[in-house]
């Protein structure tokens, strides 16, 4: 990289640690460090909504999912605009009052109030294993970008300080840190997106005539995709927006509930068709670019050479000109630091709040909530690092993550919130059984393991692991909860 590029990349980076200090020193306490003190306004947590969510690891996934579908692969990102639209009709209503009025912290506490301490405690348990892999996914994001992007560094390397910039970050801003640096981080990668990498790219490769001429017609359409796929995606991705503790940090975090709706509506157009697009485009580009042998001076003759997640950094190195490289690559570690920041606050929020207080039963009088809170950060940051050291793909981590929570905690929240034979009996046994059942299955199923695996098998139909553990949870929930409604 150009040294004036590397001067805006690093000054980029010496900003967001500045604003981590000075929250540092700003926040009062763990209201202030995990929900902003209940008064963000909906235009910032809208903004911070859609860059948690997409960040870093859609973003390469995406470039990934163009690389090798086309723009049929934006319609990954249309599960989250229908997530984000129906969770602001069904759940928001549901959980903003409440939490405001009992002083939510986390998700797994909708789990004490509707069922028990037991059932909120596992909720704790399941929800930081989930957000632990998601913060990992984005360390592994970031590692590959810079792998790609500079000369000389190993990805090893790279993630290593991807993980150590992401962690020191985190563990001194909190929320309020991570929700303002969201807003400048998104319209960043947006800006960028819109005005650099894109028309860049597009005049750099030969624009529509040698996009034609170099790929199959289908990654052209959005026909190009599997009723599977889709099913899969939607089942995956879409119930996040019922589950995910970052989302309920920023429902509580938000004024009233009706920001709440309008930062929710925001961030589901931000996703689809805004986001979605410009990222198989991009990926798509790079498919291009490489078949024309643009990456043979990196050692890559042809796209069948390459990881798909590899081309879009790539394309960016190969194209953009000096002083625009610095900036778009900033932008692209905006979008990995937006999700990699909200996941470790998640994880320290259910494990400092849902599991140690309740295991020690802390006295908050003579222990600072907030130091624990940061060295629990620290803890998790250091796991999740550890956890890429053994993933290859960014979306591979993202998705189990996804498929593990979601299957364990679903059915329950929506049993909670709609149904009034629910049980806790019920909520437990069916947590359990989804999350242990999708994560078994995955297991088994997965031949691109980083690890070997006995008797692997192929899931029926195509299907992902998470329908099926879905389906035993519902199964489970309803019956116990009709068996136990009369006895709880």
């Amino acid at each position: 990289m150009n040294p004036i590029d590397l001067t805006i990349f690093i000054v980029y980076f010496i900003i967001i640690l500045g604003i981590g200090v000075y929250f540092y020193f700003k926040n009062e306490g763990a209201d202030e460090y995990y929900i902003g003190g209940r008064k963000m306004g909906y235009g910032h947590v809208g903004l911070s909504v859609v860059a948690t969510d997409v960040g870093g690891g859609f973003s390469i996934g995406l470039g990934g999912l163009g690389f090798v579908m086309g723009i049929s692969g934006s319609w990954m990102l249309f599960t989250g605009f229908l997530g984000a639209w129906l969770a602001a009709v069904f759940l928001i209503p549901k959980v903003k009052d409440l939490s405001t009025e009992l002083g939510f912290y986390t998700m797994p506490e909708v789990f004490n109030h509707f069922f028990n301490a037991r059932v909120a405690f596992l909720a704790g348990v399941i929800s930081a294993i989930g957000y632990v892999g998601f913060s990992s996914s984005q360390m592994l994001a970031g590692a590959r970008l810079a792998s790609s992007s500079f000369d000389g560094m190993s990805i090893d390397m790279a993630l290593y300080i991807m993980a150590f910039i992401i962690i020191i970050y985190t563990v001194m801003g909190g929320i309020k840190a991570v929700i303002y640096t969201d807003t400048f981080q998104w319209i960043l990668l947006l800006g960028g997106l819109i005005f650099i990498g894109i028309p860049v790219s597009y005049f750099a490769i030969g624009g529509m005539e040698a996009i034609q001429e170099t790929v199959p017609a289908e990654m052209l359409t959005l026909t190009n995709i599997t009723w599977q796929q889709a099913l899969n995606w939607g089942i995956t991705i879409l119930p996040i927006w019922f589950v995910g503790m970052t989302l309920y940090q920023r429902i509580y975090a938000t004024r009233s509930e009706k920001d709440a709706k309008k930062a929710w509506y925001l961030a589901g157009l931000l996703e689809w068709p805004v986001m979605a697009f410009m990222g198989v485009l991009l990926g798509l580009f790079a498919k291009v670019a490489a078949d024309q042998g643009m990456f043979a001076y990196m050692g890559y003759e042809m796209a069948a050479e390459m990881h798909e997640e590899q081309g879009l950094p790539m394309l960016l190195r190969t194209v953009l000109p000096v002083g625009l490289m610095g900036l778009m690559m900033s932008a692209y570690f905006s979008a990995i630091m937006s999700t990699a920041d909200s996941c470790l606050v998640a994880a320290s929020g259910n494990v400092t709040t849902d599991i140690i207080e309740k295991l020690f039963k802390i006295d908050t009088e003579k222990i600072s909530m907030i130091r624990l809170s940061q060295i629990v950060t620290l803890g998790l940051g250091i796991f999740a690092f550890l956890l890429a050291a053994i993933f290859d793909t960014v979306l591979q981590i993202m998705l189990y993550s996804y498929a593990f929570m979601i299957s364990a905690l679903l059915v329950p929240i929506i049993g909670g919130l709609y149904w009034k034979k629910s049980t806790s009996t019920a909520a437990w046994w069916s947590m359990l059984t989804g999350g242990i059942l999708t994560l078994g299955l995955t297991i088994f199923s997965d031949e691109d393991l980083p690890f070997d695996v006995p008797m692997q098998f192929s899931m029926p139909y195509g299907l992902d692991p998470i329908i099926y553990g879905i389906t035993a949870s519902a199964i489970l929930f309803i019956l116990i909860s009709l068996n136990t409604h009369n006895k709880e």
